[in-house]
C-alpha cells in the first residue's frame, strides 16, 4: 500500500506545474506589440519595485507556440499578438494543459507599406499589391498562372519601371497573417474569376490569396523591422511592410505608401477610413496568477488610463488606443480575469 501511495505521489508531482521560485514575469510574442509591452514593463518595474518583466520579440506565431507549450516556470506568462489567437492554437494550449487563457485587447495598429524617404512618392491599390506578390494571378481569361510580373510597370505602365522587391515578415508573424487577409484577399476579390472561386470553393480561394510568391520579389526579412529600414535606405526602389507604430517611430527615414488612396495615420486608423488596420492583443496564462509574482499588477498597469488612455504613454508610442466602450470592456476583462473559449475563434 505504501508503495502505491509513493508511486501516486510521484505521478502527481511530475504532473504539477514546475514553479521553482521564478520571481520575474516572462513575455514573448509579436514584434509589433513588443514596444508597447516593453513600455508597460518598464513602468511596472518603476511603480511596483518588482523586477521588470522580460519581454522577447518572437513573432506572434512563435509566441503562441511557446505560450501554449504548457504551464510552469519554463513557459511564458504572457504572449503578445498582432492578431487574435487561432482556434488551432487555442486547442494546442488546452491539449498541453493551458486551459485558462485571458485575452486582453489593447488597441489597434495599421499595417503600412513603406518606402525610403528618398524614394519617389508611390501609391498602390490592394489589387496591385496582390498582382505584385501573389504566387499565382489570373490571366485575361481568368485562368490562374504563375505570377509573370517582374516590374511594377508590368502591372500598370503608370507605376515605376523598376523591379518588384518587397521586404516583409515570415509566415510565423501575425503581421504577415494580417497583411494577407487585409490586403491580398481584398485585392484578389477585385478579380471576378476569384470572386466566383470563393463562392464555389472557399478553401481553393484561400490558398490563392495566402500563397505569396517565392521567386525573390517578396523577401522574408525575419522579425527584425530595423533591418528592413536599413535595406530600404540602401535600396530606395524596395518597399517594406510594417506596423503603423514602427512607421511612426522611423518617420525620419521611411514614409508610407497610400493604399487605395488613403495614407496610414492615427486619425485614419481610428476613424476606420484606413482599411488596412487590425486589433492588437496580449494573452495571459491565468494558471500562473498567484504563482508568478506581479501578474495582476502588470495587467492592471497595461489597461490603466495612464497607459491605455487617449493621452496615455502608449498612444505617445504610436498605439491607436481603444475608443471608450471598448476600453471599458478591456478593463472589465482584466479586472474579472475572464477566460476565453473556442467559440468564435477561426
Amino acid at each position: 500500500m505504501k508503495r502505491l501511495l509513493i508511486a501516486a505521489s510521484l505521478v502527481a508531482l511530475a504532473a504539477a506545474p514546475a514553479f521553482a521560485g521564478r520571481d520575474q514575469i516572462r513575455i514573448v510574442g509579436s514584434s509589433t506589440v513588443y514596444p508597447f509591452t516593453t513600455a508597460v514593463a518598464e513602468q511596472f518595474g518603476k511603480a511596483t519595485g518588482m523586477k521588470t518583466p522580460v519581454v522577447e520579440s518572437t513573432g506572434t506565431g512563435g509566441g503562441m507556440k511557446l505560450f501554449c507549450a504548457g504551464v510552469g516556470e519554463d513557459t511564458p506568462d504572457f504572449t503578445n499578438a498582432s492578431r487574435r489567437i487561432k482556434k488551432s492554437e487555442f486547442e494546442d494550449c488546452v491539449k498541453n494543459g493551458v486551459t485558462e487563457v485571458i485575452e486582453i485587447k489593447v488597441g489597434y495598429d495599421g499595417l503600412s507599406i513603406a518606402q525610403s524617404k528618398d524614394a519617389k512618392e508611390l501609391a498602390l491599390t490592394k489589387q496591385q499589391v496582390f498582382q505584385a506578390l501573389a504566387k499565382e494571378v489570373p490571366d485575361k481569361d481568368g485562368k490562374l498562372i504563375p505570377n509573370p510580373n517582374t516590374k511594377w510597370s508590368d502591372i500598370d505602365p503608370a507605376l515605376p519601371d523598376v523591379k518588384i522587391e518587397v521586404l516583409g515578415p515570415p509566415p510565423t508573424s501575425g503581421t504577415r497573417d494580417s497583411f494577407a487577409e487585409l490586403v491580398l484577399e481584398a485585392g484578389a476579390l477585385k478579380y471576378k474569376s476569384l470572386e466566383e472561386m470563393k463562392k464555389a470553393d472557399a478553401k481553393a480561394f484561400e490558398k490563392v490569396w495566402k500563397s505569396i510568391r517565392e521567386d525573390g520579389a517578396y523577401v522574408e526579412a525575419g522579425e527584425n523591422d530595423n533591418l528592413i529600414v536599413q535595406k530600404l535606405q540602401a535600396n530606395p526602389n524596395a518597399l517594406g511592410i510594417f506596423g503603423f507604430s514602427f512607421l511612426e517611430q522611423n518617420a525620419n527615414s521611411i514614409k508610407d505608401v497610400a493604399i487605395d488612396g488613403v495614407k496610414a495615420s492615427y486619425e485614419a486608423i481610428a476613424d476606420g477610413s484606413y482599411k488596412v488596420a487590425r486589433p492588437l492583443f496580449v494573452y495571459m496564462k491565468k494558471q500562473h496568477i498567484g504563482v508568478i509574482p506581479g501578474m495582476k499588477e502588470f495587467i492592471a498597469e497595461y489597461v490603466s488610463e495612464k497607459a491605455l488612455g487617449e493621452d496615455g504613454y502608449l498612444a505617445e508610442k504610436g498605439l491607436v488606443t481603444l475608443p471608450g466602450e471598448q476600453a471599458e470592456k478591456t478593463r472589465a476583462v482584466a479586472a474579472n480575469l475572464d477566460v476565453i473559449t473556442a467559440d468564435g475563434l477561426k
